[in-house]
């Protein structure tokens, strides 16, 4: 009778410690569910994008915006004929720790499209708007990613307010006379005369074809392209009156051909950390605008992409691991990250 009390309590006593540990874990389970729960929650609520539209001089100016309010601010500024929708996929994957900003300039995208008699469609203008944008969002330093014409755009901010850029991200954005070749003759040719003729000769380039040609040419997998894209700008550039918005775009960029050396001397003067990502078979911004950012600014980082005018379509996720790298580093530095 002893040996089975003496089991039966030691059964009892066994029991009691199994209980005693389910209970504990759990409760550790039940804790640990919890904490990652909200930390997912949280993760979330900072990579959502929001969507906005402000009034700027009379215009609505439309802006994605996405990650913490208190965290640097990334401002990315978009080319033709697309706008802050070719930044969808990029967005979400630098949210988390960077507050995140893109705009539509007006004319394009879900921006007004004020009569070109009554708003000026310039990069000068551009550049003004913008920079109203994100004071009104009290924005006052920013590291910049810029493309196609958002290279001008955010160049004229730099050399204007230096101290207001943290770092450079250029994809494809031009500087330099070695990146306009062949593409920019028949433009070059109607900044010449501004005649009609010439003016008629690039109309093309707000065709359907000439939008899927931006992003499908000096790409190895078209089928990595979404189809959306092209669809989605034309739908922009098809609105009547829009061709000829674009048309006096075209007319206005030979104003930022005289100033690269200035944008130049910011570079050598300032010496912004910058990141330069370029896709080589680019045919409108050639890769030979790539390698000069490395003649004014020492420590500027290039990668060559194999891939077009439109990287983020292709090399997106690869992009944003090296922004990340990039950010985390020259920002560090500045006392930002």
């Amino acid at each position: 009778m002893k040996i089975q009390e003496q089991t039966y309590r030691y059964r009892q006593a066994n029991l009691g410690r199994r209980i005693v540990s389910l209970m504990l874990l759990g409760l550790i389970l039940l804790t640990t569910g919890v904490s990652v729960s909200a930390q997912t929650t949280e993760q979330l609520n900072s990579t959502r994008v929001t969507y906005h539209t402000v009034r700027i001089d009379g215009v609505d100016v439309f802006y994605r915006e996405a990650g913490p309010k208190d965290a640097p601010v990334l401002l990315l500024l978009h080319g033709f004929p697309t706008s802050s929708h070719m930044f969808r996929n990029l967005i979400p994957q630098l949210a988390n720790k960077y507050r995140v900003i893109a705009p539509d300039y007006p004319g394009f995208g879900q921006s007004g499209m004020p009569d070109r008699l009554k708003f000026s469609y310039t990069f000068d203008n551009y550049a003004q708007v913008v920079s109203k944008l994100i004071h009104q969002l009290g924005v006052n330093r920013y590291a910049l990613y810029v493309m196609d014409y958002g290279a001008p755009v955010g160049f004229r901010l730099a050399a204007k307010n230096p101290e207001r850029v943290l770092a450079l991200i250029v994809q494809n954005g031009n500087a330099y006379d070695e990146g306009l070749e062949k593409f920019w003759d028949p433009i070059k040719a109607y900044w010449g005369t501004g005649g009609s003729t010439e003016r008629e000769a690039i109309r093309w380039l707000t065709s359907l074809a000439a939008t899927k040609w931006q992003y499908t040419n000096g790409v190895k997998d078209a089928s990595l392209v979404s189809p959306d894209t092209w669809t989605m700008d034309q739908t922009f550039l098809d609105r009547p009156g829009n061709p000829e918005i674009q048309l006096d775009l075209f007319y206005d960029y030979r104003t930022n051909i005289p100033l690269y050396p200035q944008w130049q001397t910011y570079f050598r003067e300032h010496k912004p950390a910058t990141l330069v990502l370029w896709g080589k078979n680019d045919a409108i911004f050639v890769a030979a605008g790539a390698a000069p950012y490395k003649r004014d600014i020492p420590n500027t980082e290039v990668h060559l992409l194999d891939t077009g005018h439109f990287a983020l379509e292709t090399h997106g996720h690869e992009i944003a691991k090296l922004i990340r790298e990039f950010l985390g580093r020259s920002l560090k530095s500045n006392g930002q990250n």
